[in-house]
């Protein structure tokens, strides 16, 4: 097992896709707390809070990886908070989609379509700012690792995705 140097996995959940997953979430993308882009630099997409709720009956609260896709466009590697994000004390639970592309623009208000396929780990609090961006930056590299296999590629190509 490949691990950083804070001892985390690079590389999450089973060859093979297992119960729950697939999750799949859809919605118009609301506007969140202005955070992910502007302090973190790592934007998000955040879903409905109904959806939110939705997944909150299957999943527990954490971060987790799988695909995305805003409009008709293409279909990227995603990471998902989905919780309470300790660090901010939130007071309502959100769903943060950072979807592994570097877009040009804003999309409030379009259609997001988002399968979870797997967990990579609890919330957590921060003591810093920093640590929480270097967090979420493994997180991206676990996601991005663990969707190259083949059981978790083939849900790029999902019906649920338009084209």
């Amino acid at each position: 097992m490949v691990v950083t140097k804070h001892s985390r996995p690079l590389v999450v959940g089973g060859e093979q896709i297992e119960g729950p997953y697939p999750v799949y979430l859809q919605g118009h993308v609301q506007h969140g707390f202005g955070r992910g882009s502007k302090e973190l630099g790592i934007p998000t997409a955040n879903l409905p809070e109904d959806e939110v709720h939705r997944a909150c009956k299957n999943l527990k609260t954490g971060v987790y990886f799988g695909w995305a896709q805003v409009n008709d466009g293409p279909v990227y590697d995603m990471v998902m908070s989905l919780g309470w994000n300790p660090y901010y004390k939130n007071e309502k639970l959100s769903g943060e989609v950072h979807i592994c592309h570097e877009f040009d623009h804003d999309f409030y208000g379009e259609d997001l379509r988002v399968v979870v396929l797997g967990y990579i780990r609890p919330e957590r609090d921060y003591s810093s700012v920093d640590a929480l961006i270097y967090d979420i930056n493994v997180d991206i590299t676990v996601a991005k690792n663990s969707m190259s296999r083949s059981a978790y590629q083939k849900f790029k190509l999902s019906p649920f995705f338009r084209s």
